[in-house]
């Protein structure tokens, strides 16, 4: 954990995650935790450059942006990002600014976490919307029905087509697999 966040930071994420207790009807009980009601509210992933993550995540990926707080005692940005019309299922973008020498943080995947997944109208024209913003399409919809990009800093986003695979069409049929996805 960075040092920026043990001075402010880790008392401030404390009482965010106890708002979304408090909301969600969590109280303390005999023997430990007691859940009254349950929700899913967001899946939180760490960026390098927040300004990157943005054009892809909002401006080539389509999600909305729901709120953005820059800490500046913790040294840190989050946003929240879902789908339009959809935001049972949030993202959170947790970009933690360079230490005062400028240094940053480096963050390496594992397998453990797997990918975040899309349904979309139309497989075809989401991923031409991606090439547009210059998103490679790691696995392409040859199937009319699945692809595979990654994020700026090398999150696997899978995007689904809703209902029934489309027919295969050029120029995804023929297009090879790029890369890891």
């Amino acid at each position: 954990m960075p040092d920026s966040l043990l001075q402010g930071g880790l008392a401030d994420e404390a009482a965010l995650r106890q708002r979304h207790h408090h909301r969600l009807g969590v109280r303390a009980a005999a023997g430990g935790v007691k859940i009254e009601a349950m929700r899913y509210l967001h899946t939180m992933v760490r960026v390098t450059d927040i300004e990157a993550s943005l054009r892809f995540y909002r401006d080539a990926l389509g999600l909305e942006l729901l709120s953005r707080r820059d800490n500046e005692g913790g040294r840190f940005t989050l946003v929240f990002l879902a789908a339009p019309g959809d935001h049972s299922a949030q993202v959170e973008l947790t970009y933690n600014w360079p230490a005062p020498d400028g240094s940053r943080e480096t963050y390496t995947g594992g397998r453990n976490f797997g990918h975040l997944a899309y349904a979309v109208d139309d497989i075809y024209a989401a991923c031409r919307r991606l090439q547009e913003h210059g998103v490679t399409i790691n696995r392409p919809p040859r199937d009319g029905r699945m692809a595979f990009v990654r994020s700026p800093d090398g999150i696997s986003i899978e995007l689904l087509q809703a209902g029934a695979a489309l027919a295969p069409a050029e120029p995804w049929a023929s297009m090879p697999n790029t890369g890891a996805w």
